[in-house]
């Protein structure tokens, strides 16, 4: 028997231990691992010595090409491809009419899913999707099947912003969900205190951006956060609280994860709450305006003691793709929200947790790799065991380098990480068997990345 690749000498990172072994991969497939005298012949030999081999980041909350996003796939799977992301899930939008809409007339959910599978076509990595309803609509209630049957079995919602839902309607959809076994996928922040707040902020002239964390303080993530999931568990609706980022709402979220188990309740934080504080407003401005905001050491640190507990389960980027000219505003409420992270989240992420503190590999690739992809019903994806597509990473643990904008393949020009130094680098990424970025430069080809239809997954695993 000949395969199409062996990757010998280096070690594999499963989501529980670290082995010496080579790994066989046939077909975009792993058909083995373990020894190199036990591996087949194979047409191309990669030496991965001095490398980590790990399967590629899955990360479940990125914005491309829409009005969150000025990335196209094209470029968004590059930087993902760079960075060691092999898979990620975008949002497919019910197109609302509004001043934060591009689009110029309503929709529905399954449009919103055939514009973004278009648009997918020049993908690198292979991608998934999120259903995300901005409108109260019986219609949006009823074409919640046919979105799970075209493998969108998640769906989000907002508790803020002009697409944001009342607690009513929210209410409506998570019974619908729980009927149907799909996820609820929720950003939480009360509407009404960051509203007031804001206002407040802007009649008395504080525009620096170091007003704007105090805009959307902690207790209203935490606030949302207590609706929403109480309202998600009554209804027997499984729940996945997006982007965490303080003390108080994560503490929300594991008291009701340990009410109802972790086949309710499961959540995520992102990069940037694990690695930056709130002095970075003062320090770039509005470039790291983000929501909800990048908050204090201690909300670091919490982020960090939940993720270690399990109650945290995934890091994610909540990646979007801005220019500087979007952030270059006089006052931080006229700035656009989200900041690019796909190319850096792995090695900004290994060297915080690994580096810094100390956690082991295999946590790295339970909450970067493993846990996203079985949260989210991706079952050929996450871990490099044969059956599993061919998304494997090699990663060098001890080269140093410092991250800047300069080496952006995605359209920001920007990165809140610019000038840090940090140790870990990935080398090699390939997609189901491809080689598509190799020591910092992408080779393979625009439209290797396919639509993944997800499944209904399973929690209680």
């Amino acid at each position: 028997m000949s395969v199409d690749t062996v990757i010998q000498g280096g070690t594999v990172v499963t989501a529980d231990d670290t082995i010496e072994a080579s790994v066989a991969i046939d077909e975009g497939e792993i058909v083995a691992v373990g020894s190199r005298a036990a591996m087949p012949d194979a047409e191309n030999s990669v030496d991965a010595s001095g490398l980590l081999v790990m399967p590629g980041v899955v990360d479940p909350h990125v914005h491309v090409d829409d009005m969150f996003s000025v990335d196209s796939y094209e470029t968004a799977t590059a930087a993902a491809a760079l960075g060691g992301t092999t898979t990620y899930i975008d949002f497919a939008w019910q197109a609302w009419v509004g001043e934060l809409s591009i689009f110029d007339a309503e929709g529905t959910l399954l449009e919103g899913i055939e514009r973004k599978r278009e648009k997918g076509e020049s993908a690198l990595v292979d991608y998934g999707l999120h259903g995300a309803i901005t409108r109260e609509t019986q219609g949006v209630l009823d074409e919640l099947p046919d979105v799970l049957n075209a493998g969108v079995t998640s769906i989000k919602m907002f508790t803020a912003y002009e697409h944001g839902l009342s607690n009513g309607f929210m209410n409506r959809v998570f019974k619908r969900l729980a009927d149907l076994d799909g996820v609820a996928v929720l950003h939480t922040e009360d509407p009404s205190v960051c509203d007031d707040l804001t206002e407040r902020f802007q009649e008395e002239g504080k525009g620096d951006p170091e007003w704007y964390p105090r805009s959307r303080p902690d207790y209203a993530e935490a606030m949302a956060a207590e609706d929403a999931v109480r309202m998600a568990t009554e209804a027997g609706c499984r729940y996945y609280g997006i982007h965490t980022s303080c003390r108080k709402s994560a503490a929300v979220l594991a008291d009701f994860r340990e009410q109802y188990g972790s086949d309710m309740v499961r959540a995520e934080t992102c990069t940037h709450y694990t690695t930056l504080t709130d002095d970075v407003y003062e320090e770039l401005g509005n470039k790291p305006m983000i929501a909800p905001p990048i908050r204090e050491q201690d909300d670091v640190e919490a982020m960090f003691e939940h993720l270690s507990r399990g109650s945290l389960d995934v890091v994610s980027t909540d990646h979007c793709g801005y220019k500087t000219e979007s952030k270059d505003v006089e006052n931080w409420w006229e700035s656009t929200f989200g900041a690019n992270g796909l190319q850096v989240s792995l090695p900004i992420f290994h060297d915080a947790a690994v580096n810094d503190r100390g956690f082991s590999y295999p946590f790295l690739v339970r909450t970067m790799s493993r846990n996203p992809a079985r949260i989210f019903g991706l079952s050929k994806k996450g871990a490099i065991t044969p059956g599993m597509d061919a998304d494997i990473v090699l990663f060098d643990p001890t080269e140093t380098y410092t991250v800047t904008a300069a080496d952006n393949a995605s359209e920001a020009d920007f990165s809140i990480y610019e000038g840090r130094e940090v140790t870990g680098r990935v080398k090699k990424t390939f997609s189901r068997g491809e080689l598509v970025a190799d020591d910092g430069e992408i080779v393979g080809t625009p439209g290797h990345g396919e639509f993944v239809p997800r499944e209904i997954p399973n929690w209680s695993v």
